[in-house]
């Protein structure tokens, strides 16, 4: 039986959304085994005379739990 835990994330990008959650993505893959999926909870952006700087992505990534060593 799996079990899976979710881990949540913010990611940010020059460039966009897209790329911002790519770069999340990317990070937690580093870290975290068994990714399944993922869900972006939230888009934001941050904005510096009337100009958009930085595109910011909170994403929950759900990963699968490895069976605990029974010794």
């Amino acid at each position: 039986m799996a079990i899976a835990s979710v881990s949540t994330i913010t990611s940010a990008s020059p460039v966009g959304w897209q790329d911002a959650a790519e770069r999340g993505f990317e990070r937690a893959s580093k870290t975290l085994r068994g990714i399944t999926g993922m869900k972006v909870l939230e888009e934001k952006a941050r904005v510096e005379d009337g100009r958009i700087t930085e595109y910011l992505v909170t994403m929950q990534v759900i990963f699968v739990l490895e069976d605990a060593d029974p010794s």
